[in-house]
């Protein structure tokens, strides 16, 4: 366990997650739970660090107590079978009694909150000839509405329950729900809260898994693993980790502490899924100098990317890192450090074409953003011709003009005589 009063642990992870997104999922019962107040306190902790977070929330157990109140009979209290209407009328109830719990809570820590239309959802529809009736799924998640609430501390509370565009409601799982948002944010960690103990295949805990352990596991000894109700939680994190989300994390929200443990911790408390070992960032060597010299001409072929030589690359091979997939670079990045105007330069990124959109750039940007922080630098400035959107879409950079390049800079810019587009991002 965590012992908040040792700050250097703490302080060691700051800057990994400083201006990261967080989506952390909880579950109804975990709302309801003594230990909720702590949490509350926990993520205010989170966002004393700038760090960014998004609540997903439940409301299985406050579906079934309603229902019991009430005397009502639920098709299902979940979201992920048949939701006939008097279920759908019924979570309604519960998760918007939910919500307005979270959002006093967290009002409490002077922390701002809003819920909004952040998703478009449609009906499941028939499933194995079953019509599933109120039961939806995401389509799309209005990602430039959640980056606004963001944008202006507002910690957005998303519910289990969604809509289309010609006002019909749908009930929805909420770990599903949290998934779609982590992927559209390109969050750096999904965190699963349920109240239930820690994962364990028989005897043996779950504590650190791989996506391709994860789906054996689930494939081969789905019936040994325990308890059953994290089972969709296993499921979803895989869906989220092969879309490009960094760390999922499965724990009990009962615990005291336990998501600043698991968070701020090399052991954690609870159940980390993570992508297959396979893939890996690390530092440019000159044996990757014919691997990533063919990389960077690619991007010099399409004019995505300022032309140099081999030798300027051989040069200044300890400014790049590549992206590693079975031990063969198949994407790369350089930072370029100026360190008199404490700015660093994000250059020659570029990933191979038979692995654009899986969020692979975003990891680099990332690693990027770390290795300036880690040199002292406050900001980071990129060039683009072709990305733009990308960049300010993407990854939080913002416009700006050439003149707040750095002067050597600037001269190798009005000399290329490219007219690229400089972008800018703050990093502390």
């Amino acid at each position: 366990m965590l012992h908040l009063t040792d700050l250097r642990v703490i302080l060691d992870y700051v800057p990994r997650f400083r201006d990261r997104i967080f989506v952390i999922a909880l579950d109804g019962a975990v709302i309801a739970d003594d230990n909720f107040t702590n949490l509350l306190r926990d993520v205010a902790l989170l966002r004393s660090l700038r760090i960014e977070v998004v609540i997903v929330h439940g409301a299985g157990l406050q579906v079934r107590q309603l229902a019991a109140k009430q005397g009502l009979k639920l098709t299902n209290s979940d979201g992920t079978g048949i939701t006939d209407l008097i279920t759908l009328n019924a979570s309604i109830s519960a998760a918007n009694r939910v919500t307005q719990d979270l959002i006093v809570g967290l009002a409490g820590h002077d922390l701002q909150t809003a819920t909004g239309n952040f998703m478009v959802c449609h009906p499941c529809g028939i499933l194995a000839g079953i019509d599933h009736q109120y039961s939806g799924r995401v389509e799309r998640v209005n990602t430039p509405f959640l980056r606004t609430f963001l944008d202006h501390d507002i910690i957005p509370i998303i519910p289990p329950i969604g809509f289309d565009g010609e006002n019909h409601l749908f009930r929805l799982n909420s770990d599903a729900v949290a998934v779609e948002i982590a992927l559209s944010l390109q969050a750096a960690k999904l965190i699963f809260l349920g109240a239930h103990p820690p994962l364990r295949q028989g005897k043996t805990k779950l504590r650190q898994l791989n996506v391709a352990d994860t789906e054996l596991l689930l494939k081969k000894r789905r019936q040994e693993i325990q308890p059953g109700e994290a089972l969709s939680k296993l499921e979803n994190g895989i869906r989220a980790i092969k879309g490009g989300v960094q760390r999922v994390h499965i724990i009990d929200g009962r615990v005291q502490e336990g998501l600043l443990a698991e968070v701020f911790s090399n052991e954690g408390i609870g159940t980390l899924i993570h992508a297959n070992e396979y893939q890996s960032i690390r530092p440019a060597m000159k044996k990757d100098l014919r691997s990533l010299y063919n990389l960077l001409q690619r991007g010099m072929e399409r004019d995505e990317l300022l032309k140099r030589t081999r030798a300027e690359v051989e040069r200044m091979i300890n400014d790049y890192f590549v992206f590693e997939v079975d031990r063969n670079p198949i994407a790369c990045g350089a930072v370029h450090l100026y360190l008199d105007e404490q700015k660093a330069e994000l250059a020659s990124l570029y990933v191979d074409d038979r692995y654009e959109n899986q969020g692979i750039g975003i990891k680099l940007i990332h690693y990027a953003e770390d290795l300036a922080r880690s040199a002292g630098i406050r900001e980071l400035f990129c060039l683009s011709t072709q990305a733009i959107n990308f960049f300010v879409h993407k990854a939080g950079f913002q416009l700006a003009h050439p003149d707040q390049l750095p002067l050597n800079r600037k001269i190798i810019y009005d000399r290329s005589g490219r007219k690229s587009q400089v972008l800018v991002k703050k990093l502390l």
